[in-house]
């Protein structure tokens, strides 16, 4: 393949995406903390709802397809197919293009009546304003599978870049204008939302030029002029994206209806009607602190499914297995001590982050300790997804996210009308609901494949060293508190302490192994750096 195009590592590509990600949390957390202040609870709980409502439309267009993408490039590119990678493209383009427009058009016209759905009527202007991304994030993610389906992160990670400066510049900057000029926070949680869709815009347009360019390198090689048609193309890809998406579809579908659920229960059973949108406000932010983790997951299923892929097309089972074990390996590594730091300390991390005190701090810290055991899971969940469509069980993943989902409801329903438990129900039922997906999955792939991955015997050192993490970060933040530091230095000093633990842990107990750096770009030397046989 032309320069521009050639593949990296399986966790080469990772670790790309895995630093775009870095600095786009950072420039998120500059975006959503100053946001929260800025807007107030209230606000934020505005800007959430559309959220909420942009992310369903969101897994419709940005899951099965652009999954579907990175698979069947990645077989063409393995065979040589050059010609195909273009077909597949451009039919992919026109069906992301179609979800877009009827996305983009539906929330638009229908931002009154979906507010008034989620029992938040003043958030409308926020859905309008957030309206016009669900159409450029679709011709984004066309662009995207091009690019991730032959192994090439690069093009994603500066995107991502560009759509977080963007919504920082631009979402704060409006959010502050606006509340300055009107008072209202519905208006402000709006221009806040403008930045986001601008970000799309601007990334639309730079994936557009450099995928032109890359598109005309690949069709100067042409080793196998194998091209099947449109319709033959859009029938391979619809038969893999529409399972998946309808699973995650069907999981975000139920997580909107459990948001409208849980706010129904405390304005109802609970009897919290007048507090309702400053609690679903105090969670949501807890909820932005918990994906935080989480999204450092995405760059492995990104990576690990055309990786599978390529080897599966190859007939090579036993590396296929190997890239799985090891995605499960390096999931656990950030996962895992992300998991039990948030749980540890979570009194410091949202004192410091979201400025709660008394009361408020009381309820955001015990949100954020449940939230931080659902890092682990939810994780977990994700790439045991990606490993199975990968092997071309794309079903499996739609019921088992599905049954989690519905279970969920069922929980938060019972937890959160309770008066005494109210919204910490919430983050109770979605423990639960991971949980349960994590042992569905497990079952059903040592039910679906042949000669299944080790996953759980590659989970076993990295919960020690995490586990061993969290006693030191207890006993530091304990000590810094007798010692009445401030509280920046607590949070901090714990955090890097237990950091600097982990990682000599990791060495310690030979976490990461041979075949692991072979994964990553000049991994022989960095084995023998560590030495790691």
């Amino acid at each position: 393949m032309a320069k521009t195009n050639q593949k990296q590592t399986f966790l080469g590509g990772a670790a790309v995406l895995a630093v775009a990600t870095a600095i786009v949390k950072i420039i998120g957390a500059c975006y959503k903390i100053p946001l929260n202040q800025l807007i107030g609870d209230e606000g934020f709980g505005y800007f959430n709802t559309a959220y909420d409502i942009y992310s369903v439309l969101l897994m419709v267009s940005t899951t099965g397809l652009p999954v579907a993408m990175s698979r069947m490039i990645s077989e063409a590119g393995t065979l040589g197919r050059t010609r195909q990678i273009r077909r597949i493209f451009q039919t992919a383009r026109l069906v992301f293009l179609t979800i877009g427009l009827v996305g983009t058009g539906g929330m638009m016209l229908l931002c009154r009546q979906l507010a008034a759905m989620m029992s938040q009527e003043l958030s409308w202007f926020a859905i309008l304003c957030l309206s016009p991304a669900v159409l450029f994030i679709c011709l984004i993610s066309a662009e995207r599978g091009f690019f991730q389906g032959q192994g090439n992160m690069i093009p994603t990670s500066v995107s991502q870049v560009f759509e977080a400066v963007f919504k920082l510049v631009v979402g704060l900057g409006a959010a502050y204008l606006i509340n300055k000029k009107t008072g209202s926070m519905a208006y402000a949680a709006g221009g806040a939302i403008l930045g986001v869709t601008l970000g799309t815009l601007f990334s639309t347009i730079y994936l557009a030029l450099i995928r032109r360019r890359a598109m005309a390198e690949l069709m100067t090689e042409c080793p196998d002029p194998t091209v099947f048609s449109r319709r033959s193309t859009a029938k391979k890809l619809l038969a893999i994206a529409i399972p998946i998406t309808l699973g995650a579809a069907g999981l975000q579908i139920i997580t909107t209806i459990d948001a409208a659920v849980y706010m129904y229960q405390l304005k109802g059973a609970a009897g919290m009607a007048a507090e309702a949108d400053r609690l679903k406000g105090i969670y949501n932010f807890c909820q932005t602190i918990f994906n935080l983790p989480c999204a450092f997951i995405t760059p492995l299923t990104i990576s690990v499914i055309p990786a599978i892929t390529e080897q599966l097309t190859l007939r090579h089972r036993k590396s296929a297995n190997m890239v799985a074990e090891s995605a499960v390996r390096v999931m656990s590594l950030i996962a895992m001590p992300c998991s039990v730091g948030l749980a540890v300390l979570s009194e410091p991390i949202m004192r410091l982050l979201g400025g709660y005190t008394e009361a408020r701090l009381t309820l955001a810290s015990t949100l954020m300790s449940i939230l931080g055991f659902c890092v682990f899971f939810n994780s977990f969940v994700l790439v045991m997804n990606a490993i199975m469509q990968a092997h071309g069980y794309v079903y499996t993943p739609v019921v088992t996210m599905i049954l989690g989902g519905i279970v969920k409801i069922i929980i938060n329903a019972i937890l959160v009308g309770n008066p005494k438990i109210n919204i910490v129900g919430a983050p109770i039922g979605t423990l639960i609901c991971y949980v349960m997906i994590s042992c569905l999955n497990l079952w059903a792939m040592h039910r679906l494949l042949r000669r299944p991955p080790r996953l759980l015997i590659n989970l076993y050192k990295p919960a020690i060293a995490a586990a061993l993490m969290g006693g030191v970060a207890f006993l530091v933040n304990r000590l810094c508190l007798a010692l009445e530091l401030p509280l920046l230095v607590r949070t901090a000093g714990s955090i890097l302490v237990a950091g600097a633990v982990y990682v000599g842990l990791v060495l310690v107990l030979r976490i990461i192994t041979a075949d692991d750096c072979r994964l990553l770009p000049k991994g022989d030397k960095i084995a023998r750096l560590l030495r790691i046989q």
